[in-house]
């Protein structure tokens, strides 16, 4: 078992939303599997691990920044291991030392140090919401893509999506916020441009549904149900499903793709995924350069075979279920810490 330090003065209701993401599963709405693996002790001196309870964004003006600092300080003088969680569409991860570990939804692969470690994006089985069970697509002669979302191309959206990165980058240089840089990406319009060269080319088959705005600017329940049902029977529809970044380096359409047994067709955009160490990637998705997006969809198909098409289908499922869940993935991170530990 693993021996967790936590402040509880921070697991308080309000917080709920912006706590470590194991600590949810330990502290709000108890999980049993993990509370065989992880215990919370009211002493640092008999911790394994010393956490941040929160996300350390929280911590981002200069008080709370030197308190978050003088915590850390403090775990390692007693020669402890500090797990840290980085939460929103930038993260940052910090590199105080080799035993302070981050946990982030995203990043640069060429650019995260040793001691990061990804997060997938925990989504609810989306069959619970269809009322349907998994199957399999078979393999047709062409490949067959689906999306549903945000792709805009027009001007304004261009501009209206430059002006939130200066903005956003000025509270970043006057130090509002503490985050990784990264260059302006307009994701939306460059979502836009990939899907049309899919559109166009006669070797695939799409079935694209563009929305001007995030979630199609839905301002009711009951247009929320509409989209989201349009946007998973989509998936559910398709063997491929399109998925690229957003404001952050990482895409949640990903692991909802993944967790209906279904193939995600990624762009490249200098991503890393999580628990790496374990998973080949390459047998779960897709993975294509932004100047090869068609030729790669199109030489992936026809060098799958149709048993191959369908079983990567079922481990994409088995995998979501048993590496990708919250408390399967803090599993896995349990069996590595603890080998460590040992």
């Amino acid at each position: 078992m693993l021996k967790l330090y936590v402040n509880p003065v921070y697991l308080i209701p309000e917080n709920r939303k912006f706590v470590f993401p194991l600590l949810f599963d330990l502290w709000y709405v108890p999980n049993a599997n993990l509370l065989e693996k992880y215990q919370i002790v009211s002493e640092i001196a008999h911790c394994d691990i010393v956490v941040v309870p929160i996300d350390i964004a929280r911590f981002d003006s200069g008080k709370s920044q030197q308190k978050l600092n003088d915590f850390i300080n403090r775990a390692l003088d007693l020669d402890k291991k500090v797990w840290l969680y980085s939460g929103g569409d930038y993260g940052k991860s910090i590199s105080m030392n080799n035993q302070v570990y981050t946990f982030r939804l995203s990043g640069f692969a060429s650019q995260l140090n040793a001691q990061t470690f990804i997060l997938p994006s925990f989504v609810n089985d989306p069959y619970s919401s269809l009322s349907k069970e998994f199957r399999t697509i078979g393999k047709l002669q062409q490949a067959q893509i689906g999306f549903v979302g945000h792709a805009n191309n027009s001007f304004f959206k261009k501009i209206k999506e430059y002006l939130l990165f200066l903005k956003y980058n000025f509270r970043r240089f006057i130090g509002k916020i503490q985050t990784d840089y990264q260059r302006f990406y307009p994701s939306g319009v460059k979502r836009f441009l990939y899907l049309k060269l899919l559109k166009k080319n006669p070797e695939i088959i799409t079935d694209f549904i563009f929305r001007n705005q995030y979630r199609a600017g839905v301002k009711t329940e009951e247009e929320k149900k509409k989209t989201t049902m349009e946007f998973l029977e989509n998936i559910e529809s398709n063997p491929y499903t399109f998925c690229m970044r957003g404001v952050g380096n990482f895409s949640v359409r990903f692991y909802e793709t993944l967790a209906m047994g279904r193939i995600p067709f990624v762009i490249d955009t200098d991503f890393s995924l999580p628990l790496s160490h374990e998973i080949n990637w390459e047998k779960h998705c897709v993975i294509a350069k932004s100047n090869e997006i068609a030729e790669s969809l199109i030489h992936f198909h026809k060098n799958c075979s149709f048993e191959d098409f369908e079983l990567m289908q079922q481990n994409n499922r088995k995998l979501w279920q048993t590496h990708l869940q919250r408390d399967a993935y803090f599993l896995k991170i349990y069996s590595l810490f603890k080998a460590d530990i040992q």
